[in-house]
């Protein structure tokens, strides 16, 4: 009898243990493999272990496994939004708490189905309702696209080629594709037959897609070319008035960096978000420098301010010499309450240059609609918040991959970056609030549209079709089972 009772227990904490080992290693997998500063290819393995536990448990130790992994590792991100970005705590709740429940659930989706005999959904569920969840955030949220994974694979740049056709959802896809075709190969009772089709199947797709990305970065399309400069220069912690010692200060020194990068080639040149605050009675100091000096060089600045005029506050990039105003369209929730959104869209006179700001480009549409304007490049003031200073220039560079355009970005409190339209960065530094840091790229720039600016999100629609498609079946018993 001792022998009888002490079996199934042994069967439960070996499951228990087993269960838990699964868990740890994927969140630890995600700690690493995402977040401010991931190692690019944990990302394929972190839903692996509790992919391969799905189909051996219970529905809802299949869910609890999905949400605890996810959440464990996404919680890193705690302190950033709620502290750096402000973000209310509900909202963050909402946010981290609410993606973890959607991955257990697919992940409960994706063990039923291949319960249900359905191995080649099963492979694709994962990667099409995480697609679904990350492209309606997009669509939906004030986010953007700021909760993609696929910002972890920034610096593969064959396999973000991909966003060129399918935008960032793509890569999200294969990332999530690799485990979840692995998982079914490891799964019980899944025939040979459908083994060798979800082999076949998912490495044709990789092969295709990486022969691709291959050729899109040795295949010449570039038509012309533009050079760079960006520029941040040492400042107060805080806004600087532009009539203020420190402002006028500021705006000769910028002033003097402008003349070096013009000694030097430079075409245009991009200073920081924010860089200076002016009204209605202070703006000619800072226009009259800039304009001058761009005048007499011959070439342009796009200077980034808070701007107050007519008693209204614009988070502004402002080109000289012509005086062409951009107003952020995205604001910052909690952050940037004080200032209106823009509504306009601005080039650089004469050139296809478009201006944009910082948070703008976590947007994929609005730097869509830019190239379908007919702009090559993205010129962006911008301010990040140190600790993300990767993250959120890869964010804008892969913003130029999928639109095939180039990205100028200058941030204060982050990495200065120049980026051509298949990824490559060009020139970059990191900046501070102490130093004065300039870079100086020529940009490649290409006329060519991209599948994605032709077809806009047509694969984040698929994915969500395809996701309900297996999430049907996976509610219908197979005949027979």
């Amino acid at each position: 009898m001792c022998g009888t009772v002490r079996g199934p227990k042994i069967e439960v904490v070996q499951r228990f243990l087993l269960a838990g080992s699964a868990i740890l290693s994927s969140a630890l997998l995600w700690r690493f493999g995402t977040g401010l500063h991931p190692l690019a290819g944990l990302a394929f393995l972190a839903p692996l272990p509790v992919l391969l536990l799905t189909p051996r448990v219970s529905a809802i130790s299949a869910f609890l496994a999905g949400l605890l992994s996810w959440l464990g590792g996404e919680l890193q991100l705690w302190t950033y939004l709620t502290v750096t970005l402000e973000q209310p705590v509900p909202v963050t709740v909402l946010l981290l708490g609410g993606t973890a429940l959607m991955f257990g659930g697919i992940l409960v989706v994706t063990r039923a189905l291949l319960l249900r005999g359905r191995p080649g959904l099963a492979a694709v569920a994962l990667p099409a309702g995480w697609v679904s969840v990350e492209f309606l955030l997009a669509v939906a949220g004030p986010f953007g696209a700021w909760w993609s994974i696929a910002y972890t694979q920034a610096d593969v740049l064959p396999l973000i080629q991909t966003t060129s056709l399918t935008g960032v959802w793509g890569v999200t896809f294969l990332i999530l594709l690799v485990p979840s075709a692995i998982a079914v190969l490891a799964s019980p009772g899944v025939a040979r037959a459908q083994r060798l089709r979800v082999v076949g199947a998912t490495t044709t797709l990789l092969a295709v897609l990486g022969a691709f990305g291959c050729w899109r970065l040795v295949a010449a399309h570039e038509t012309a070319s533009v050079r760079v400069g960006l520029v941040a220069v040492a400042q107060p912690p805080d806004y600087v008035p532009v009539d203020s010692a420190d402002g006028r200060d500021m705006v000769a020194r910028v002033v003097a960096e402008i003349e070096r990068l013009a000694d030097r080639g430079a075409e245009v040149v991009v200073l920081p978000e924010k860089s200076w605050r002016a009204d209605d009675s202070t703006i000619a100091l800072l226009s009259g420098p800039l304009t001058e000096v761009a005048a007499r060089r011959g070439i342009h600045v796009v200077a980034g301010l808070v701007q107050t005029t007519q008693g209204v506050s614009y988070n502004a990039a402002i080109a000289y010499p012509s005086g062409v105003r951009y107003a952020k369209h995205y604001l910052i929730p909690g952050l940037e309450d004080e200032h209106r959104p823009g509504t306009w869209w601005r080039d650089v006179p004469g050139k296809p240059w478009a201006l944009a700001v910082c948070f703008d480009l976590d947007h994929p549409d609005l730097v869509l609609e830019n190239r379908r304007r007919g702009a090559t490049v993205l010129l962006v003031p911008a301010l990040d918040f140190t600790d993300d200073r990767w993250l959120h220039s890869r964010m804008a560079v892969l913003r130029g991959v999928e639109s095939g355009m180039g990205v100028a970005r200058a941030p204060q409190l982050g990495e200065l970056v120049a980026s051509d339209a298949r990824g490559r960065v060009l020139a970059s530094a990191a900046t501070d609030v102490t130093v004065t840091r300039s870079v100086l790229a020529e940009i490649p720039l290409t006329s060519d549209d991209t599948v994605y600016v032709r077809f806009g999100n047509w694969f984040g629609w698929v994915c969500v079709a395809l996701f309900s498609i297996a999430a049907g079946a996976g509610a219908v018993r197979s005949r027979g089972r």
